[in-house]
């Protein structure tokens, strides 16, 4: 079964409920008389609920109506935002200006509205001691807490122990955000360079 809907002579029920071209109620008409009416007016005759009782069927210009779907659904898809997961490693035993390092490349991808995976890398001895890393995870965690949430607990996975935590905000508002900030910063800027003109 085709998603396409049955149009003209591929409709093969008796009658239809028939709608205008405006929307308007015709009523129930004969299959024969519907496309009469479809030709007279140069329109389609397209089945648009199949399944009722007659089905319905409403007079339309088809190749005018695909094109607006294909235009609709590719609008969608356009501003649908895509979550994307950044990936952040770090050691157990990290010195605290990394620490701070990688704290702010996970604030940047949370502000952006990404989420982030983080994976601590154990080595060797390293491995005899998970608390090391759940520690620091959760520290991670605190630090970047008015920001993001932990979407997924820290586990350990082999020699890695892995977190997700996701942003609070949707990736769609992030952006409308950043946006919003930009626009603020140019009027700002353009405002300086008129009052030292001025």
């Amino acid at each position: 079964m085709s998603a396409e809907p049955r149009i003209n002579d591929r409709i093969r029920v008796p009658e239809v409920r028939l709608v205008g071209p405006n929307g308007e109620q015709v009523g129930i008409v004969p299959i024969a008389k519907a496309l009469d009416l479809a030709r007279e007016s140069d329109l389609d005759l397209v089945e648009v609920a199949p399944t009722a009782r007659p089905p319905v069927a409403k007079l339309m210009d088809y190749g005018k109506f695909k094109y607006e779907s294909a235009m609709k659904a590719r609008e969608a898809r356009k501003n649908q935002a895509h979550t994307i997961i950044k990936e952040i490693k770090l050691r157990p035993k990290i010195d605290p200006h990394d620490y701070e390092t990688k704290k702010g490349h996970v604030v940047r991808f949370l502000k952006a509205g990404d989420k982030v995976k983080v994976t601590i890398m154990f080595r060797g001895r390293e491995q005899s001691r998970p608390e090391l890393g759940y520690r620091l995870l959760q520290r991670l965690a605190e630090d970047v807490d008015e920001l993001g949430f932990v979407e997924s607990r820290p586990k350990q996975d082999g020699r890695n122990m892995i977190m997700v935590l996701g942003p609070h905000k949707k990736k769609a508002e992030a952006k409308a955000e950043a946006k919003a900030e930009r626009a603020a910063r140019e009027q700002e800027h353009e405002q300086e360079q008129e009052s030292a003109q001025g």
